[in-house]
């Protein structure tokens, strides 16, 4: 019998094994994961940035926990010997109708309580010599790091802390008992006192195994990203970021110099046809009928259909991909770009249409789950595992 096991082995669900086990240092705890190495999924997949929490709104769990995040992370990596550089970033607004929105922007990092500098395009310049703008916003704060580095130490650590760890894992079913929950995988059951669901694309499933309704679905939007070649990666210094349409739940193309010396060119947001879906060919017919017979799905892309139709061109356009970086930075050719890795964003979507904007987390009698994590998830990955282990009692 164990007293917590924690389905997903991504960051948000080693975060809360390291929390677990530092709160309840006695308790025995085991993590699951269904494929054979950790942070395979969203995590293995995002851009590398340690973000500020610029963007989101004052007061929501996602503003808070990514500025404590962004802290504790740094701490994290320079306690750990992890490679990591704050190499902040700027924000730039390319015409004059978006001038407004980085106003806005600026305003709102200030309520976040962030150190964050206007810029006109002669300063922008000086920090990234070939953005073309007209002003920018100067974010010290926001930092690069290998998350799968993290992932790697977070693992380590669970087991020095006495945790088990169990790769090559799928939960299949729940059956609540008096005790607790017993987990039926592939290797055979798990008895726990208390579940925590970190599934991230597959949480809302797992939530209904556990016969909880997160009230919201799973879908997923790839982003595919292109990446400078090494002769041209001279064009970008550090982090690059348009001013984002407050309309559209995404921050648009931009440019991230990664920890390993490449910059990255991305991404767009296209519906994936499969949950694990890092290719344009990848299609799963349960996860593609689950979407399109998903009314909130058809709300959303009724909703943003103009955005959705330049993202689609922008997937097969080279070209279209292209423009959009040109806006940034006028240098950039087709022949200085090739495509590189995509990434797949669980998005819980309401049946209304609506997107679920800051972090889900439903508490059940015996369970806990985590039904909406995205970006800054991993950033805010030590904060997400703390206010967790906050709602859990003690074994």
């Amino acid at each position: 019998m164990y007293d917590f096991a924690i389905i997903g082995g991504g960051i948000v669900g080693l975060s809360t094994g390291i929390a677990l086990g530092r709160r309840y240092p006695k308790a025995r705890l085991v993590v699951l994961e269904k494929e054979n190495s950790w942070a395979y999924h969203q995590t293995g997949h995002n851009s590398g940035v340690i973000h500020s929490g610029i963007y989101y709104k004052p007061g929501s769990f996602k503003a808070k926990f990514s500025r404590e995040g962004n802290r504790s992370m740094v701490e994290f990596c320079q306690e750990q010997g992890i490679d990591h550089e704050v190499c902040g970033k700027v924000i730039v607004a390319t015409k004059e109708k978006e001038l407004p929105l980085l106003d806005n922007l600026y305003h709102r990092g200030l309520e976040n309580g962030l150190n964050v500098t206007k810029l006109n395009a002669e300063q922008v310049k000086e920090i990234e010599p070939h953005v073309n703008c007209l002003a920018g916003i100067r974010v010290p704060t926001t930092g690069i790091v290998d998350f799968k580095q993290v992932c790697q130490k977070y693992a380590e650590l669970i087991e020095a802390q006495g945790g088990e760890l169990h790769c090559n894992t799928r939960v299949e079913k729940i059956v609540e008992t008096d005790q607790g929950q017993v987990l039926e995988t592939n290797q055979g059951q798990f008895e726990t006192r208390l579940a925590i669901n970190c599934a991230g694309l597959h949480s809302d499933r797992v939530a209904k195994l556990g016969q909880v309704d997160p009230q919201a679905k799973i879908v997923p939007f790839r982003g595919e990203y292109y990446e400078l070649t090494p002769e041209k990666r001279y064009l970008v210094k550090g982090l690059i970021y348009p001013v984002p349409n407050p309309a559209f739940p995404f921050l648009g193309v931009h440019f991230t110099r990664m920890i390993d010396g490449s910059v990255h060119a991305g991404p767009n947001a296209v519906l994936s046809l499969k949950r694990e879906g890092y290719k344009k060919t990848d299609f799963d017919l349960r996860d593609f009928a689950e979407v399109m017979t998903y009314p909130g799905f058809w709300k959303l892309a009724a909703k943003h259909a103009d955005e959705g139709i330049k993202e689609m061109v922008r997937s097969f356009s080279k070209a279209a991909f292209v423009r959009s970086l040109q806006q940034l930075i006028p240098e950039v050719q087709a022949d200085d770009v090739i495509p590189t890795h995509a990434g797949v964003r669980a998005q819980a979507l309401m049946n209304d249409g609506k997107l679920v904007d800051d972090f889900l987390i439903i508490k059940s009698h015996k369970a806990v789950h985590v039904c909406n994590a995205p970006s800054p998830a991993a950033t805010a990955s030590l904060e997400i595992g703390k206010a967790i282990v906050e709602q859990i009692p003690a074994p």
